[in-house]
C-alpha cells in the first residue's frame, strides 16, 4: 500500500474534480495498482432501515455478495424486498454512483409513496478507502489487459455507469476514451482518462 500522505494527496487529487463536475485528474498505473482489489471478491455493508426486518436484510446480503462491486441495493420502504421495485446497481466505479443509479431504478418502480433508500452498500472484500476507485470489471480489465501493454497507454473511465476504456499508442486517451463510450448505448456522456502512462 502507499504510505498514507501520499494516498491522501492521490485520493484529493483524483476525487475532487469528479465531485465538482470538472473532468477527472490523470494517475500512472503504477500509482493505481496498490490502491485496487481483488477483481472476483466482494462484500456487502448493510445500512440499518426501521422498514427492513432484520431475515430480509440478511437475503439481501447474500444476493449482494454476487454482484460485482462497487454496488448498491435499493427498496422501496412501502414494498418490502420481493417487488420489483427493489433494485440491485452493480459494477460502478463508486458507491456513490451505484447508490444514484439503484435509488433512481427503484423509484421508477416503485408502487408506495415512500421513495426508495439504499439498504445495502457492495464494495471490494477488506475494503477501506485508498483514493482510487475502479469497478470490479475494470479491475479485471487493469490487471489482465492495460498492464500488459508496453507503449504509451491510458484507461477511460465513465464515472456514473462504471464502463471503462483502454487505449494505446500515440492517440492512446482519445482511443481510451471512445472505447469506454462505445461500451453502452446510449453512450456515456462522462468518459474521461483516469489513468495515463
Amino acid at each position: 500500500m502507499m504510505p498514507s500522505l501520499a494516498r491522501a494527496t492521490l485520493l484529493a487529487t483524483l476525487l475532487a474534480p469528479a465531485a465538482s463536475g470538472l473532468a477527472l485528474a490523470q494517475a500512472t498505473g503504477d500509482a493505481v495498482a496498490p490502491m485496487l482489489f481483488d477483481a472476483k471478491a466482494a462484500e456487502v455493508e448493510l445500512i440499518p432501515q426501521p422498514f427492513l426486518p432484520a431475515d430480509q436484510a440478511e437475503l439481501l446480503k447474500q444476493v449482494g455478495v454476487m454482484q460485482p462491486y462497487y454496488g448498491a441495493i435499493a427498496i422501496s420502504p412501502d414494498e418490502g424486498i420481493m417487488v420489483e421495485a427493489t433494485v440491485a446497481a452493480a459494477g460502478h466505479h463508486s458507491t456513490e454512483a451505484a447508490a444514484a443509479a439503484a435509488t433512481s431504478a427503484c423509484d421508477a418502480k416503485r408502487k408506495g409513496a415512500t421513495p426508495c433508500a439504499v439498504v445495502a452498500l457492495i464494495r471490494p472484500k477488506g475494503w477501506q478507502a485508498t483514493g482510487f476507485q475502479l469497478s470490479s470489471g475494470a479491475t479485471e480489465a487493469f490487471g489482465k489487459d492495460y498492464t500488459r501493454i508496453r507503449r504509451a497507454k491510458a484507461f477511460a473511465i465513465s464515472p456514473s455507469t462504471g464502463v471503462w476504456g483502454i487505449g494505446k499508442g500515440k492517440e492512446a486517451a482519445a482511443a481510451a476514451i471512445e472505447d469506454c463510450r462505445t461500451k453502452l448505448n446510449p453512450a456515456p456522456a462522462d468518459c474521461a482518462v483516469a489513468i495515463v502512462d
